[in-house]
């Protein structure tokens, strides 16, 4: 199997947490600090709704979706005097798009449906490359890489996820109600957890954080000290 020669091979560090723990801001740093290739994976479901969108194709045609899954046109670029990953979908910019509280709805009822989530996987397993991967999301450590060598789940309130989510939002000049925040991500959290295909849960032998109280800088110190104790560094 590719994923267990990747798995051996090439060092993985997964990073799973349901939305707004933090995971996308502490996997671009581990990235940056590691000089590691990133995989953000909740941006795939994110891509695939996507392109249903822009391809008029509905969240119901199963058999659609999937093809649109295994034949994803993107690229994710990584420039160190911007703030976020630059997401290309078919040769045109979606990040701003991408991030929208509508788009990770949608996102998170496309990744419920089997199908799709076999077309993206070995999709996935090919980000795994020299020197190292960091890979973002909410089944990395359980079903995506479950042979990487530090795994880590990250948690956090739901009303301090809010609040960052709403902050993060804000701050980029874009409308947000903290109350439609918080009821979305409860909603998106019970679906996550309770789907029957690769619920959001920790992975054996992970490493969990409760970030609710944590900076970045101290979850980012925490991760680095565990990759050194497993000679990841």
């Amino acid at each position: 199997m590719s994923q267990h020669k990747s798995d051996s091979i090439i060092p993985v560090i997964t990073v799973d947490g349901p939305s707004g723990s933090g995971k996308g801001t502490i996997c671009k740093l581990l990235a940056a600090t590691l000089g590691w290739n990133l995989l953000d994976s909740g941006a795939l479901y994110r891509l695939t709704a996507l392109a249903a969108k822009h391809h008029g194709v509905a969240l119901d045609d199963e058999d659609a979706l999937q093809v649109l899954a295994a034949h994803l046109d993107v690229q994710f670029l990584v420039n160190d005097s911007e703030e976020e990953i630059q997401v290309i979908l078919e040769g045109e910019s979606v990040t701003r798009e991408l991030r929208l509280e509508e788009t990770g709805a949608t996102a998170s009822v496309v990744a419920a449906i089997p199908a799709v989530r076999d077309a993206l996987l070995n999709r996935q397993r090919e980000f795994a490359q020299s020197p190292g991967l960091i890979a973002d999301g909410r089944d990395m450590g359980t079903v995506v890489f479950p042979g990487a060598q530090l795994k880590v789940y990250l948690d956090a309130s739901v009303e301090e996820r809010a609040e960052r989510r709403y902050k993060q939002l804000i701050n980029k000049g874009l409308d947000a109600s903290l109350d439609v925040i918080l009821i979305d991500l409860k909603k998106r959290d019970e679906r996550d957890m309770q789907r029957a295909v690769a619920p959001l849960k920790p992975a054996d032998q992970a490493l969990v954080l409760d970030s609710t109280s944590l900076s970045i800088e101290q979850v980012l110190e925490i991760v680095l000290e565990e990759a050194r104790h497993k000679g990841l560094r």
